[in-house]
This record gives C-alpha cells, structure tokens and sequence, in this order.
C-alpha cells in the first residue's frame, strides 16, 4: 500500500481509535487531569481513556438547569465499576466497598447485569483514592470498561454441583488471561513505577484495542441466568453423567441500538459448534482476534461482533475461526434452557453450606424507611464466618456458604430492616430489572431504575385483579435502547424515547433465546397500562398451560416472532 493509501485509510477511523493509538498503552495524560484544580473533569482524550481504567466521567443532571444558570460547569463526578469475575466477594471485601459508597461516592452500591459493582457520585479529587481503596481489597478496577473484555459471567453458586465450581474457575481464568497487561493503570493509580526499559506490550490487543467493548458469559443449563445469548462470546456448559465434556460456544450477541439508524439492531448469538473444556481459552482468544482484526474501527456504532459477523456472514466466521485453530470446532452438543431468572430462597450446596438468593430491587443495594438493605447487609457480612457476598447476572444477590448455625440469625436480621418477606415481591417485581438512566447516565433519554419500582405498583394492580400476582413475568427497563439492562430481552421491555415516554417491546422467550418486539411507541405511563391491561386479562384467560407471556403473546399474534432467533449450525 502506497503512503498517500496508507493516509486516505487512516482517515476512515474513528477518532477513538486515534485516541488509544497515540495514549502510550491507556497512559494518555491521566495523571495530569487528575492534578488539574480548575475543573472536576478530566481532558476530553482522557475521558475515553479512563475507561479502561474502570470509571466513566458523569455529572449530575438533575442540576444541570441550576448550575447553568448559575454560570457554573456541569458537577462533574465518576462512576466506578469493580471487576468481579463470576461475582463472588469475601465479607470483608463487602464490607470495604460499602464503607468506600459512603466515604467517597453518593452512599449506595449498585449490584450490576455483569455482576459488578458501581459506586456513583465519586468527585475527581477521590477518584484515585476510591481505586486504590478497592485494589486494597484485592479486587480491581481494571478493564471493567473501554474497549476490551469486559468482566467474564457465570452462574455465581459454584456450590449448586460439581459442574458449577468447574465452570466459575473458567470464568475467573478468562477473566484473568484477558486483562489487558499494559502496566499503565498500576503506574496511575497504584503509584507504582514503570520497569525502566520494559516495553509496554499487548499481545492480544496490540496498540489499538478492540474496535468495540467485548462480553463473554458463560451459562449452565438449564439455567440461563445471565443471558448467554446477549454476548459476544457465549459458551454453554455440556455435561455427562456428572462430568463437564466443554462448552457449546456462541457468537455475535448484543442488545444495543440506536433510534433512527436502522443499520443498528439487538442480536442473539449464534451456537457454532462444541469444543473440549481443555481448548475453551485457545477458542475465545482466536474469537477475540477475529474481532480485533476484522471488527469496524470506522463507525463505533458498527463495531460489536455481530455486526462483523453480519457483514461477513456466519459461514465465514467459522471458516476463519477453524483456520486460526488449525482444526475444526464439533458440531454443538445438544442443551435446553428453563428460565433466565433467579432462584429464590435457601438453597443447600454440595458442599453441605446454604446459599440464599436476595431479592435487590435494580440492584440498588441502600437504605429507604423501612427497608434499610445496606444496613442489613452490613450486618449479615460480619455474621459470616467463612461465607461470601455473589452477585447475580439479574442485579440480585447471593448470600453465600452459610453455615447451618448462621442461618436464622441471617434471616432475623433481614427481617428486621424489612427485607425478608417483603409484601411487595410479586412475581413481576421479582422478574424486574433496569439500568442506571437519569441521573447520572448521559446517554439517558428518560428514568429507568427510579421509575420501574412505581410503575410496577400500578401493574401489580392489574395482575392482581387477573390472579397474576405470582406469575414471573419479566420486565426490564432501559433509559435509552443501548440496552444495558438487558429490555430487548424482556417479555415486557420498556424502552426510554423522551422523559415520561417510553417505547414498549413484548414477546421475548422466558428463557432467553427469543429478543421482543416493538409493540407500541412514545408511551406515557396512563397509554402504558392502558395497552398492558387487556393483555393481562387475555393472559389469564385463553394461556395454555404452563405457557409464558412473552408465548403467548408471538401465538396470539400480538406481536410477530423476531426475525432474529438464536441460529444452531449443524
């Protein structure tokens, strides 16, 4: 290629690639922004860069009006988020973050989709002392987000079976072997110095990163608690007589969009094929380096796998994944999925400890009149002796190896900061998920995680009239269609278009391997009960038995089936 080429190709990348490649390895000016007194921001190159580091740059928009008028900047702050592989914590682990949400963030904790935490309200001055508070505790920050892999998912309780324990030790090694390994994020924030003479390198993801953000999860049927299919990588556990044979793997799922572009869209993985458990990390390597190599560096909105997948065909992908690993994946092993939900209540491990899955509404673990949940949890960590604190892919968490002479003080503890039994936790509320949204999120067009709670009251109305109270009917909600709360997965998905206003998406499968699809748009909270209130109805009437929602409404015609499922190849 010709120089004058070489130009005329480097202008068709996007300007975050030019970003990463002149950042020396995520470096880029950090330090100085960080020590700038005039401004709680940071230089615009490193609000991008950050990412990588674990934090996105926010401000508050709830007083964006007040200080605009007041001729001040926006009230920068930053949202941390804690890399958590599979989601499991020490006590004391917990203990330590939720001692940082009060010192150096707004007081709460957010239990994520990802099974990570985020600490929101942080102000530029502790951003580095809250990091560096949590890679005291031997968790990190690193990776959690900018354009790399992210954390990896798994179903929290190792102790549910043997086969359990086997794959969350993948997950924490795909964790571990995909972080990236420039030094730059110990020299930032850990005051660490940089090996004279050592160059930085990346062996994976060289100078310039992914293209995108990359997401692998793994599922153990026939649970799909974390929503395999939503990833970019997605590999389902196959088991024998007790043993785990490997994994089916998936690729090209992601949920994201954009309103008005339709070359933007949600997409289900494709399962491709089978491979040994001993070859799982040499497969997802070669499936990220496809992706580095081919992926879209021009439009970001392009850039996720699927979209590579998609412009290249599938046959393609597996074409050049087979030649990359000098031999050819199986075909897949057979699998079936029951729910992508959680299962509630006391459950006994194999290991002879008990797990009790919490109910956490959105995943906002704090304390409100009545219900004081950071306090609770507080409590219940120093009960725990030998236990541990897991996080769901469902924004729940797991109160876990419980001795068997812990239990009811667990329980009474709970019970007396108003979270046990909560009268409230229909089947609804308990299938209920969104995102962060307003405040704090800028890409927000309306609530999500403040709003959800009161509409679902009005909808329990209606269930309740119809004998659907108990009835797991999941419904997610997103304050814009980036889909971070998982909507076009739920059977009743509400989308933010404008405050107030919603888009509303019905018929996804309840076990995760069928999106929703547009029903109604521009919704108020009255059009939305009143188009949700006769399908309730016909619901408790003309349903077949044991048929789900999001069923019954693709049989009844309510909506078309998607033209999206997920593919099996042969």
């Amino acid at each position: 290629m010709s120089t004058m080429e070489e130009v005329l190709d480097k202008q068709k990348l996007s300007a975050d690639e030019y970003i990463k490649e002149k950042s020396d390895y995520l470096r880029g000016t950090i330090k100085e922004s960080l020590q700038d007194p005039l401004t709680g921001a940071l230089h615009p190159d490193d609000v991008k860069l950050i990412k990588y580091h674990g934090s996105y740059q926010q401000y508050d928009r709830d007083l964006e009006s007040e200080r605009k008028r007041q001729k001040l900047e926006p009230l920068f702050q930053f949202m941390v988020r804690v890399r958590v592989p599979g989601g499991i914590t020490t006590p004391a682990q917990w203990l330590a973050l939720d001692e940082l949400s009060d010192l150096y963030g707004n007081g709460t904790m957010k239990l994520t989709t990802r099974q990570s935490f985020q600490f929101h309200g942080i102000l530029k001055p502790s951003l580095k002392p809250t990091i560096k508070a949590i890679n005291d505790t031997l968790l990190s920050t690193i990776a959690t987000c900018g354009d790399v892999n992210r954390n990896v998912m798994c179903n929290p309780n190792p102790y549910q079976s043997s086969i359990h324990e086997e794959v969350y030790a993948v997950a924490a090694q795909l964790s571990e072997y995909f972080q990236p390994k420039t030094t730059a994020y110990h020299e930032i924030w850990l005051d660490q110095e940089k090996v004279s003479g050592t160059p930085d390198r990346e062996p994976l993801y060289h100078e310039t990163y992914l293209p995108r953000k990359f997401k692998i999860a793994i599922a153990i049927p026939p649970r799909n608690d974390i929503d395999v299919f939503a990833n970019d990588l997605g590999l389902i556990a196959i088991e024998e007589n007790g043993v785990l044979l490997g994994f089916n793997v998936c690729v090209g799922g992601g949920l994201g969009s954009t309103f008005g572009d339709q070359t933007t869209y949600a997409r289900l993985a494709d399962v491709i094929g089978f491979v040994p458990k001993d070859k799982v990390v040499e497969v997802s390597e070669t499936v990220i380096a496809i992706q580095r190599d081919y992926g879209n560096r021009a439009n970001r909105k392009n850039a996720r796998l699927k979209y590579t997948i998609d412009k290249r065909g599938l046959e393609w992908f597996v074409d050049e994944l087979n030649a990359r690993l000098g031999y050819t994946i199986e075909s897949p092993r057979a699998y079936q999925f029951d729910t992508n939900g959680d299962q509630y209540g006391w459950l006994k491990g194999t290991n002879g400890k008990w797990f009790y899955t919490l109910f956490v509404e959105n995943g906002r673990v704090k304390d409100e009149k009545g219900f004081e949940l950071k306090k609770a949890l507080r409590e219940v960590a120093r009960i725990l002796k030998e236990g541990d604190m897991r996080l769901t892919g469902n924004q729940n968490l797991i109160i876990g190896n419980v001795a068997e002479e812990d239990k009811d003080a667990i329980e009474v503890v709970l019970a007396q900061h108003g979270v046990l039994n909560n009268p409230k936790l229909t089947g609804l509320r308990l299938s209920s998920m969104a995102c962060v949204a307003l405040n704090t999120c800028s890409l927000a067009f309306a609530e999500a995680e403040r709003y959800l709670p009161s509409l679902i009251d009005k909808l329990d109305v209606l269930l309740l009239q119809n004998g659907l109270e108990t009835d797991a009917i999941n419904i997610r909600m997103t304050g814009c269609p980036n889909g971070c709360g998982r909507s076009p997965l739920g059977e009743i998905g509400l989308v933010g278009r404008a405050v107030g206003r919603y888009n509303l998406y019905l018929g996804a499968s309840h076990n995760g391997d069928r999106l929703n699809m547009l029903y109604k748009e521009m919704l108020s909270e009255e059009a939305i009960l009143e188009a949700l209130a006769p399908l309730f109805a016909a619901y408790a009437q003309e349903r077949e038995e044991r048929e789900h929602f999001g069923d019954f409404v693709v049989r009844k015609g309510i909506v078309e089936a998607t033209d999206r499922p997920v593919r099996v190849m042969p």
